[in-house]
């Protein structure tokens, strides 16, 4: 399974990204993907983002069944807490 967030981006690639997972609310994209293909679309997010953001969740063998990747200045940015992936929020953006 993954998740992909993405903010301030242009919105033709929200429109690329329909062709590979549902979008059920915008910016927000979920779906199985093989792991080459989620790792060509995580790197043709980063490189069309034009100063975007954005946030990857892929199902992993972890203690919490997944990892967090994350480009750009995101509203929330995951932390690594003693092995565990949390969130906060990214005062830079106040």
């Amino acid at each position: 399974m993954v998740v992909l967030v993405i903010e301030r981006v242009p919105d033709g690639l929200r429109g690329e990204l329909t062709r590979w997972l549902l979008e059920p609310r915008p910016g927000v994209f979920v779906g199985e993907l093989s792991a080459l293909v989620r790792d060509k679309l995580w790197a043709l997010v980063q490189d069309k983002s034009k100063g975007g953001d954005g946030i990857l969740m892929q199902s992993a063998d972890t203690e919490q069944g997944f990892i967090v990747k994350s480009f750009g200045n995101p509203d929330r940015e995951p932390i690594d807490f003693d092995g565990l992936t949390l969130f906060r929020f990214n005062r830079q953006r106040s």
